[in-house]
């Protein structure tokens, strides 16, 4: 694995978007394990009314899945290091605000349901909104600090893996535009019943991680991408878990099934050689300067 010296200056990451980090990943790590585990037991947990758990319990493997995407997130030194992590997580939070608000009448705390439910919706409701605001004021303000510290060894994206990274990231774009937008009509495609409020949260955690793929195509460094690509494979194999604890209500036989499980095989391809690709690329840079 070739690694190339990277031309120009990078920003250094604020401490407030490094905060971020680790609290979105607290907020994910814990309620990502609350909602994968009780919604695959079959038990309805979570801020909306839903005909199946299934479906908020794909929501909770997603977010159980980024956590450590995040955690790496807080660790970067630079905004070139944590913007392919930043950005989507931009989308999901601000993506799950609007849902939640766009659903106003299907949230529990406004149709009723277990306590527990209805405790946790309107924490849902404020806590995702405000990570919502504080992750745009981040994105929005990291861009404009000028450039002072020098860049490092970059590890660029192998060139026989980006038409498939292209084709992986928008399958899962076009898929979450679809959930989110036209929830109705698409809803009909996933394997399981779902209501409006699950076709969108789906919708907005596809079209995340489809943000996330195409940015790292587009950043061509898997050394600054590294909390990015962590997040794929663990999102995979939380979402595989709990298609796997919970597999009765999922219409196997179905294409939308198995084109599920084709892009799910897919980000754990893609997550896990892109790491070992990085490490690699990592150690062949650090070796040259030690040699030079």
């Amino acid at each position: 694995m070739s690694t190339v010296r990277g031309a120009g200056g990078t920003r250094e990451l604020s401490p407030g978007t490094a905060l971020l980090g680790t609290v979105v990943g607290v907020v994910s790590l814990l309620n990502g394990l609350l909602l994968a585990a009780v919604n695959a037991t079959g038990n309805l947990l979570g801020p909306w009314v839903s005909p199946e758990p299934l479906g908020q319990g794909m929501v909770g493997a997603v977010m159980l899945g980024t956590a450590p995407g995040l955690f790496a997130l807080a660790r970067c030194h630079t905004w070139e290091e944590a913007r392919t992590m930043v950005w989507p997580a931009v989308v999901a939070l601000a993506g799950l605000s609007a849902v939640t608000f766009l659903n106003w009448d299907s949230l529990v705390m406004n149709r009723g349901g277990n306590i527990v439910s209805f405790l946790y919706s309107p924490g849902w409701l404020l806590v995702t909104t405000a990570l919502a605001l504080w992750a745009v004021a981040c994105a929005v303000r990291q861009p404009r600090q000028p450039r002072q510290l020098p860049d490092g060894e970059r590890v660029p994206v192998p060139g026989w893996s980006k038409p498939l990274l292209a084709v992986l990231g928008f399958s899962w774009s076009g898929v979450g535009a679809g959930l989110l937008f036209l929830p109705g009509y698409c809803g009909g495609f996933v394997p399981w019943e779902v209501n409006r409020a699950d076709a969108q949260a789906l919708g907005v955690w596809a079209l995340t991680l489809g943000v996330g793929v195409l940015g790292t195509l587009a950043e061509n460094d898997l050394r600054r991408s590294r909390a990015a690509v962590l997040s794929v494979p663990g999102v995979a194999l939380a979402a595989g878990l709990v298609l796997a604890i919970r597999p009765g209500p999922v219409d196997w036989a179905s294409g939308p099934a198995l084109s599920l499980l084709a892009m799910l095989l897919g980000l754990l391809v893609a997550g896990t050689s892109g790491l070992i690709l990085g490490r690699a690329g990592r150690t062949t840079g650090t070796e040259a300067v030690r040699t030079g």
